[in-house]
């Protein structure tokens, strides 16, 4: 199966003090999108090795599985008699949020059992670009846990922050030891792995940043590399195929497939096309974009990580808005994100861009907001711009945003939708309205507005940072 697939933000996040109900995710729920690595300015805070052991809240959703082409990686079957699969995916101070949100999301949808440990003091970590997640647990209390797999995600300084922990280099050189899975992508690879002794006489890849810091023999331009058991791989940009081909290694074939199909991931053969109509240009003064995403229980989180990230990598100034009375959210697929602030107090500014994230249960939630309803009513009457990924564009459409406008969406998301000039666009511009059908063209997506409010060049900086091919249509 052949898939295709900014500046640091150093704020100091607001502590939480509130715990969101449960939200359970489904393989019959759509799922979400993205990543980028960074570099951070501001000093990290001081690690603990061990911490209280919290209660943690694991996302269980029926099993599939996945495909990878490798030098001798191990496969095996999914079945309802098969005991449930055990992932360890480890963050902290600096981790890539694109390359851990869409590795936890992605392996919980084939059927494991993802748990996020925090090898900080606390379970709340910034991420590379400033998201702020939430662990299930801390690292201590997988010391005497067995795990199926455990998967690296990169990021600096989150990468060295992972290479530092004592805990998490036992669990992990222990682990390969018993000739079991692991993986890492982006910086992980050279600046955890390596100085742990465990990409020792193993074909390895990483981001181009790093490369030249691998063993030189060993040492493998590609997207994905499997050798004996350890699966390795580039950046932000290709954290899809990365997290399906380990969720293929677990779990089989056809899991893997189910859930690429599932992602609404498209083949080398798909032309994923944008499309711009009654152009206009998007300026907005002498200062950084002030963007607005409204988030909620049931959002899509690879959706809403992968804009934050790419906008931030652009030198958007991103504000991440709760709806529900509480800064945390509980992502369509068990990730905890927290908010920068509630809107009610995002209606205190004007947003340049304000872009509404995808998750059926979260966009029911985001409807229902007055608050919003009422700045999306705004936006369009001053003339600044807003956009749609995915069933979203729901949102707009009982507005009345999107009337004699061209737009594009997954069909279950919106049967309005049935212009023949857009068939086949990934990606939707009509005047200052954006949109895109689903999870597989975020990136693109994204890419678009950086494209619009900053020009190619940054844009395809920042494409290269994330190690995805852009190519404007």
């Amino acid at each position: 199966m052949s898939l295709l697939l900014p500046k640091p933000f150093t704020a100091t996040p607001p502590p939480f003090t509130a715990t969101p109900p449960p939200f359970t995710a489904s393989l019959s729920q759509r799922s979400v999108l993205l990543i980028p690595f960074a570099s951070i300015t501001s000093p990290p805070p001081p690690r603990k090795k061990k911490t209280p052991t919290p209660k943690r809240s694991p996302i269980t959703p029926p099993e599939p599985s996945i495909t990878t082409t490798t030098e001798d990686a191990p496969s095996s079957s999914s079945s309802s008699s098969t005991p449930l699969k055990k992932v360890l995916v480890p963050i902290g101070f600096g981790t890539e949020e694109m390359e851990a949100v869409i590795l936890i999301h992605v392996l919980r949808l084939a059927g494991a059992n993802v748990t996020v440990a925090s090898i900080e003091p606390h379970l709340q970590i910034e991420a590379a670009r400033g998201t702020k997640l939430v662990a299930d647990t801390d690292i201590a209390s997988c010391s005497d846990q067995s795990f199926d797999l455990i998967a690296l995600p990169g990021g600096m300084p989150g990468s060295a922050r992972l290479r530092d922990c004592d805990i998490l280099q036992n669990i992990t050189c222990k682990h390969a030891g018993e000739k079991k899975l692991y993986g890492a992508i982006s910086a992980a690879p050279a600046v955890t792995l390596m100085p742990w002794g465990l990409l020792n006489r193993k074909k390895t890849t990483s981001h181009p940043a790093f490369f030249d810091k691998l063993p030189t023999f060993w040492a493998v331009k590609s997207n994905i590399q499997v050798s004996r058991g350890l699966t390795t791989s580039r950046g932000p940009g290709t954290t899809f195929e990365f997290a399906l081909c380990l969720a293929e290694q677990l779990f089989g074939e056809s899991v893997a497939k189910d859930v690429g199909e599932l992602l609404l991931m498209r083949t080398a053969d798909d032309d994923a096309t944008e499309k711009e109509f009654n152009e206009v240009e998007w300026s907005v003064g002498n200062h950084a974009p002030r963007v607005l995403i409204p988030i909620a229980h049931g959002s899509e989180e690879i959706e809403v990580v992968t804009i934050i990230d790419i906008l931030r990598r652009a030198n958007a100034n991103v504000i991440v808005a709760s709806v529900e009375k509480t800064l945390e959210v509980l992502a369509s697929g068990g990730v905890k994100i927290v908010a920068d602030m509630l809107i009610r107090d995002a209606q205190e500014s004007a947003h340049d861009l304000i872009i509404l994230p995808g998750g059926n249960a979260g966009v029911q939630k985001l409807s229902r907001s007055r608050i919003l309803k009422k700045l999306l009513k705004e936006q369009n009457s001053a003339g600044r711009i807003y956009g749609a990924v995915y069933s979203s564009l729901g949102i707009l459409e009982k507005q009345g945003l999107i009337k004699d406008k061209r737009a594009t969406a997954q069909p279950s998301a919106s049967e309005r939708v049935k212009d023949e000039e857009i068939n086949g666009a990934k990606v939707v511009i009509d005047g200052k309205l954006i949109t895109t059908d689903g999870l597989s063209t975020v990136i693109e997506f994204t890419l678009a507005i950086v494209r619009k409010l900053f020009g190619n060049g940054r844009t395809r900086s920042v494409a290269e940072g994330l190690v995805f091919e852009y190519t404007r249509s």
